[in-house]
């Protein structure tokens, strides 16, 4: 009950954390599901199920193709399964190949080209993209952005930004050579650049100066009760309404600014895991369901719109990490069909059996870490 009380306990019920996380994680794996599923029809292949989440159904039909599409009771993913395929990992050995009919076998996922078959398996992730590309593209055109100028009003004493030589009045061009139109995108760089030296460009009195800084690793608390370490000069916003506006965008800047917002998402990602790997990071930021949950649920309450902006972000991480070549991810089926293409053969079902083995074992390893993770940052270890 002290679990439930705790996780429940930031303002919100139950069905504020529950719905709104059934709400991004549905949205984000159907359209991961049905990039698969659309290419896949499209090149022929029969599909025997598509479902949302794993476990015994809740409900389902099947389509005039005779593929059953259901709900399952295990929300935590989803798959589409073809008829050659010996399990809902889409891992296809040969004994399932040969059982069937000659006419199905044309039909089947094996029977298929090279090309054909990475097309399929790239076709989830690409999804992915597309999903973020989409909504983003959405909020930028149609709700617009709340945008302040990158305008030094006031300097934190003994801060970062005061070794610096940060000054008031200063407005902020570039960061290492990136262009910055808001506060918030200069907030962003330095909150995800802990202890790294960043090159500033800044406006002073219609002059442009070289300021060098390195942002301080700080641990704050966010407006939920949240403790996150990140980057902090100790540069303070302008909080005059002559610095705020008001953005909308024509749909192809909104589009062209999608792209870029998926861009900086993917970089800093790989940024921070690259960081873990050699040590100047910790881990303990990597986060599971226990927390998507909870940040769906308070995102929720701030607006739709951020929950929203919120599902873009999870299907890009999701696209992403499906990416890696990993067997049992959809990078992993690419690793095997560029062997395949090098060696004019694919790899044995033993090699293959083994290594999606040692996939499943990695990526519970990954799961159990991020739910241990969660327990911890939720403070209920």
């Amino acid at each position: 009950m002290d679990i439930i009380t705790q996780f429940f306990g930031y303002g919100g019920s139950a069905l504020g954390y529950i719905i709104p996380f059934l709400f991004v994680l549905t949205v984000v794996v159907f359209i991961h599901e049905l990039g698969h599923f659309l290419v896949a029809r499209w090149c022929g292949v029969g599909i025997k199920v598509f479902s949302i989440g794993f476990g015994p159904e809740i409900f389902g039909f099947y389509d005039r193709h005779g593929t059953r599409w259901r709900l399952s009771w295990i929300p935590l993913g989803g798959y589409v399964k073809f008829i050659d395929d010996d399990n809902v990992a889409s891992t296809s050995g040969r004994e399932a190949f040969e059982a069937l009919p000659e006419e199905d076998r044309k039909r089947s996922f094996q029977g298929k080209t090279l090309a054909q078959r990475a097309a399929i398996v790239a076709a989830g992730p690409i999804a992915n993209f597309i999903l973020a590309i989409a909504i983003f593209t959405a909020i930028f055109s149609a709700f617009g952005e709340q945008v302040t100028a990158a305008k030094v009003d006031a300097i934190t004493p003994g801060s970062a930004a005061e070794r610096a030589g940060f000054q008031t009045g200063d407005r902020v061009i570039s960061i290492d050579g990136t262009t910055i139109d808001s506060f918030a995108g200069m907030q962003r760089i330095v909150a995800m650049s802990p202890e790294q030296e960043l090159h500033f460009v800044v406006d002073r009195n219609g002059a442009n100066v070289d300021v060098t800084a390195t942002p301080e690793r700080k641990e704050i608390t966010d407006r939920f009760g949240n403790d996150m370490r990140i980057g902090l000069l100790g540069i303070q916003r302008s909080t005059s309404p002559d610095d705020w506006t008001l953005e909308r965008h024509d749909p192809l800047t909104a589009f062209v600014m999608a792209v870029k917002e998926c861009y900086f998402i993917i970089t800093r990602s790989l940024g921070y895991l690259y960081d873990v790997v050699v040590g100047k990071e910790s881990a303990d930021q990597l986060g599971g369901p226990i927390r998507i949950a909870q940040i769906s649920g308070q995102v929720a309450s701030v607006s739709f719109v951020a929950l929203l902006n919120l599902a873009a972000i999870i299907s890009v991480s999701i696209g992403m990490i499906n990416l890696f070549p990993i067997p049992m991810l959809d990078g992993g089926h690419l690793l095997f069909y560029g062997i395949e293409a090098i060696r004019g053969r694919p790899l044995s079902d033993s090699t293959q059996e083994i290594s999606f083995r040692i996939g499943l074992a990695f990526v519970l390893m990954l799961m159990i870490f991020a739910t241990w993770n969660d327990l911890i940052h939720l403070k209920f270890l």
